[in-house]
């Protein structure tokens, strides 16, 4: 499965369903299910771990209009990746990676 490491706090604060856009400083034409991973630091509950499944449902230049949803101000090559259906998963540990990358999962997440 696709997946992408978030660091703290946003990971968490997609997890509360107050996040929906994250932001990235480069675009993915990928659309579909992905792995959400909070990285190692700063620690929290879930660091290390995925910790939801999410549909990427697209990927469009942040605008002003995003800021609100993306918990964080408009910044220079900011990307809005629109998350929908955020689904929490039991946490699990997963090396994290830059940019997408795959994570097997074996059997009901």
């Amino acid at each position: 499965m696709k997946a992408v490491s978030i660091k703290e706090p946003w990971a968490s604060l997609i997890l509360s369903g107050k996040k929906t856009i994250e932001t990235r400083t480069w675009s993915t034409k990928y659309r579909g299910d992905l792995l959400l991973c909070a990285s190692k630091k700063p620690v929290s509950s879930i660091s290390g771990c995925a910790f939801a499944i999410a549909q990427l449902i697209g990927c469009d230049p942040m605008t002003k209009l995003d800021e609100h949803l993306a918990c964080c101000e408009i910044y220079d090559g900011a990307w809005s990746w629109f998350l929908l259906d955020v689904r929490p998963i039991k946490p699990f540990p997963v090396k994290g990676m830059l940019g997408l990358f795959e994570v097997d999962i074996d059997g009901p997440v």
